[in-house]
């Protein structure tokens, strides 16, 4: 009785109830039907998946995807949606059209960097800087004439020094102990290979803190050891300071505006690991094109020879070097330095190409693919600089079919640097010196395999010999 009563007293608010609840379950029921569907993708396993099907090399497992699923494609990396784009439209509607909800920084769980210091476009100006550590260069590469050279660690050396007499006015390395620059090459990599090998917390966030794979542990303690190579300069400049001696570099500036070592050793070692490898890879790719290619090698001589009268390349020669320009973009276009750019996240549920982009998802712009697409570059596997004196297409981030340092809110800051180094080390390697394999090999039949990190490097490096020019 009472069972019957409590639901003859509940009923009629039951029925009132039920055209609201009919409303109710319509209207969420439009929504959902309303909302598009993600972007296509290859069918995940449960649990893991689609971290398996990524595999070693995933700029190419990405464009196998984009072309058997269209251009946006999304894929289950444990419970974190990734999201990749692979072609001009996709890359514009990702960096130009929906920059603002897409630009979020994604930063992985093994990253030890914060965002509270970071200013790259100082360091552009310093033009005579470069000038005289390229120098450097072209003496010691004359002194090795007829030896065997390993051209990356040259190149790697000779930014390293750059950038370390811009921070703290001195060489970290010395020309003929190269094991000082490969120990610090090392703990780049190091740091650099942590932040890229996949990680499980960055799959299933329920493990962040306990950092199973030991990969924040190792990144911080190559850091340690990074920041152990300038500490005592620090400390040093910090007692000079006192004493009032002053010097114009930038660790000047820095403590002028009351930054701390902690500050001070995060943006050293952020602009070092971007900045040593991305010029240091784009150049030895460079060079082995030019080897593989003579009618391109050529071509750069000719050049060279013609518009360059001192023995010394200046930065103010590299406007009127357009076949260089051409060579440097035909390098990037076939060999981004970042075959993904920087990873993004959304910040807001977003729409894209009919496709729904969910908050927090994952966001990646394949410009190796884009670099390489058939139906944008006629001959696309091919080295021909060529393409680009007839073009206007720069990579200033404005052309969304060549986007080798990114474009919008998250463009690459170290882009002007980065391409004036390149460009002035690549006039004067194959401006001062004419170059040859060891053994006699033939350049045509160079490995030119990549190997894939943060940086797309030359898997097998690029050992050649000098010969300086008359």
């Amino acid at each position: 009785m009472d069972q019957a009563r409590e639901f003859n007293f509940l009923s009629p608010f039951f029925l009132l109830l039920l055209p609201l609840l009919f409303f109710i379950f319509k209207h969420i029921s439009s929504l959902s039907s309303k909302r598009l569907p993600l972007p296509p993708g290859p069918k995940p396993w449960p649990i893991i998946g689609n971290i398996l099907q990524m595999g070693k090399m995933p700029h190419l497992s990405m464009t196998h995807f984009a072309q058997v699923h269209g251009p946006l494609i999304s894929l289950r990396l444990g419970t974190q949606l990734l999201v990749v784009g692979s072609s001009p439209t996709a890359a514009t509607e990702i960096l130009k059209t929906h920059d603002r909800l897409l630009s979020a920084r994604y930063v992985p769980q093994v990253t030890p960097y914060d965002d509270s210091v970071r200013d790259a476009k100082a360091i552009e100006s310093q033009a005579i800087l470069r000038e005289q550590k390229v120098g450097e260069m072209v003496d010691y590469l004359g002194s090795k004439e007829g030896k065997i050279v390993h051209i990356g660690e040259i190149v790697f050396t000779t930014i390293v020094n750059t950038l370390t007499n811009l921070f703290f006015s001195k060489d970290l390395v010395d020309w003929e102990n190269q094991e000082e620059a490969n120990g610090l090459k090392g703990m780049i990599r190091r740091i650099m290979e942590s932040a890229t090998t996949p990680n499980i917390a960055d799959f299933y966030p329920i493990f962040a803190e306990v950092d199973l794979q030991g990969l924040r542990r190792n990144a911080f303690k190559s850091l340690k050891e990074m920041y152990g190579v300038w500490e005592v300069l620090i400390k040093e400049r910090r007692e000079s300071q006192s004493n009032g001696v002053k010097k114009l570099d930038f660790l000047n500036v820095f403590l002028a505006n009351g930054f701390t070592d902690d500050q001070i050793n995060t943006l050293v070692a952020e602009l070092f690991t971007a900045g040593t490898d991305t010029t240091t890879s784009t150049v030895e790719w460079a060079m082995a094109e030019l080897l593989k290619n003579k009618e391109a090698m050529k071509k750069l001589q000719e050049e060279l020879n013609k518009e360059i009268n001192t023995g010394s390349i200046k930065e103010s020669h590299i406007s009127q070097l357009p076949y260089l320009q051409a060579c440097v973009k035909e390098t990037l276009r076939l060999h981004p330095p970042a075959p993904f750019l920087l990873p993004h996240k959304a910040l807001e549920t977003c729409e894209v190409m009919n496709y729904t982009i969910p908050k927090n998802s994952q966001v990646f712009v394949n410009v190796w693919a884009i670099g390489r697409d058939p139906t944008i570059w006629e001959d696309h596997l091919s080295f021909k600089p060529d393409r680009f004196l007839s073009s206007n297409l720069d990579f200033k981030g404005h052309d969304y079919e060549f986007l080798p340092f990114g474009a919008g809110r998250r463009i690459c800051p170290g882009l002007p640097m980065a391409t004036k180094q390149v460009q002035l080390v690549l006039a004067s390697l194959v401006h001062c010196f004419d170059w040859s394999l060891p053994n006699g090999e033939n350049p045509t039949n160079l490995d030119m395999a990549e190997k894939f990190g943060i940086t797309l490097q030359k898997e097998q490096p690029l050992l050649v010999i000098p010969k300086q020019k008359m």
